[in-house]
């Protein structure tokens, strides 16, 4: 088991590694300028230049900009005044994270629940309820389901807020918008994982010695069936809990996604290499943890790896 995670711990901090080389050089690429201002003097200009380190070699800012990060620093916004970017991410990131939370919690329950009782009654009247969510879930974009609850919810029959984030009822519709499209994908990966187990030999030796269909669901096919799940639920908690920009856009919650957005229209390098770096170690930190809970639950995959 030592050595399965520690496997696992390299490759994590070499895919970080190799993500911020890569994000800070295309970062360079891209078009615009940062400081681009036709009131900007030349004195202004090599002032910020030289606060920034511009006006050092690309691989010398690598260098510095390493070891500042190093030391927890993602430097400071070129566009908001004195604000750094951890000001910036410790201020937003709490917003998105608790609705990203509570966007998990429903797609994650309501998505086992509907994957189970679909596979549970498969072509029956139940399954084809169950799938047509699921479909429905997988095709409509977030941002039309968040139009779709706003208009629904808040306008027309006025039970919701549609907009702002002052309380638990702001942030049920926001919630049920980003939670959609991961409820619909889990039920379908629980649904299809379910059919699979319930073939295997071990199920049809527990119905041949009478074993409940209750016990059986709960103590075979569900432990068995939900692996696939958690095999996704890396970068599935990632993207939710540092929030969809679009989400927050549509109902005006101050998280991360306007900063990012805004950072990359106004050519903020280090506001977008920070965000990016920032999602980039999160996904990746998720990924490692559902990796070693993936070798806990199934003997298997350690074994593989010897």
């Amino acid at each position: 088991m030592r050595k399965y995670i520690l496997k696992r711990v390299i490759a994590a901090v070499l895919t970080m590694w190799v993500l911020i080389t890569a994000v800070f050089f295309l970062i360079r690429l891209m078009p615009g300028d940062p400081f681009q201002n036709p009131k900007m003097t030349a004195e202004v200009r090599a002032n910020l230049e030289s606060y920034y380190g511009f006006d050092k070699p690309l691989i010398v800012q690598y260098g510095t900009y390493m070891k500042n990060l190093f030391q927890g620093d993602l430097g400071y916004s070129m566009k908001f005044t004195n604000k750094t970017v951890n000001t910036i991410i410790g201020e937003t990131f709490p917003f998105s994270a608790d609705l990203g939370i509570r966007a998990l919690v429903l797609a994650l329950s309501m998505g086992l629940v509907l994957g189970i009782i679909s596979a549970r009654n498969r072509g029956n009247k139940l399954d084809f309820v169950c799938v047509i969510i699921a479909v429905l879930g997988t095709s409509i974009p977030d941002f039309i389901m968040g139009a779709i609850l706003q208009y629904g919810f808040g306008i027309k029959w006025g039970l919701l807020p549609v907009a702002q984030y002052n309380g638990i009822k702001y942030t049920i519709l926001p919630a049920c918008a980003l939670a959609f499209y991961t409820l619909a994908s889990v039920s379908r990966i629980m649904r299809a994982s379910m059919l699979e187990v319930s073939q295997q030999d071990y199920i049809k030796t527990a119905r041949s010695k009478g074993v409940s269909e209750l016990r059986i669901t709960c103590k075979h096919q569900i432990r068995n069936a939900i692996m696939p799940v958690m095999t996704v639920m890396g970068p599935t908690v990632a993207s939710v809990l540092t929030g969809t920009f679009v989400i927050e856009a549509i109902f005006a919650i101050p998280g991360m996604g306007k900063y990012y957005v805004e950072s990359v229209s106004n050519n903020d390098y280090s506001m977008v290499l920070g965000m990016t770096i920032f999602y980039g170690v999160f996904l990746i930190l998720c990924n490692l943890v559902v990796d070693i809970l993936y070798g806990v639950a199934d003997p298997r995959v350690r074994i593989g790896e010897r």
